[in-house]
């Protein structure tokens, strides 16, 4: 649910980046945040836990306009990758304006992406929320690896609904930006 802050002038949204542990939910959080100008972003905030972190930082694009003279800031936040962590990955969605499900391609992480889907669809019930009224995008990590499901099977497994989705190795920053964009854009649709 984004906040406005009439005082700032400013509407903000939460993006959540979800998705199986280790599969690269935290790399693309740090490569937008090393990407994004210092005057435009917050800092970049590590909350360990002993297995796992969550990640946040905040900033506000310069090209995204604004919204009846309104400026969006978009805060990023990463959920813990193991389902143990589960009430964390349901905290960090409370009040969520549109997720990125980064999917490990991986063909042995196939069942964690499932799992890890499933989960996240379970925490959206319980805050009366679906993909009907939460924005969601599906990235496909890891694309450069050698053993990796076809985008088909990917599609086919994860993505019934026909989302948008996008290929990506993050740790190259390939398809990050691209992600990030196009959940934005779905986020500020869904404001107006």
């Amino acid at each position: 649910m984004s906040l406005i802050n009439y005082a700032s002038r400013e509407i903000s949204c939460k993006i959540v980046y979800y998705g199986p542990g280790l599969g690269g939910k935290t790399t693309n959080i740090k490569y937008i945040y090393s990407k994004i100008s210092p005057n435009a972003k917050g800092n970049l905030i590590s909350l360990a836990t002993e297995l796992d972190r969550t990640l946040f930082f905040d900033f506000l694009p310069v090209n995204l306009g604004n919204i009846r003279g309104f400026k969006t800031r978009f805060h990023l936040y990463t959920v813990p990758g193991q389902v143990y962590y589960n009430a964390s990955r349901k905290l960090i969605l409370k009040g969520v304006d549109g997720i990125v499900f980064v999917a490990d391609s991986q063909v042995e992480r196939l069942e964690d992406n499932i799992d890890s889907l499933q989960n996240m669809l379970e925490n959206l019930q319980e805050y009366n929320l679906n993909l009907a009224s939460v924005p969601l995008v599906l990235q496909y990590n890891k694309r450069d690896l050698p053993n990796i499901s076809t985008v088909d099977e990917l599609e086919n497994i994860l993505n019934p609904q026909k989302l948008p989705s996008f290929e990506a190795v993050a740790i190259q920053g390939i398809g990050v930006f691209e992600t990030l964009k196009a959940i934005s854009k779905l986020v500020i649709r869904n404001l107006s």
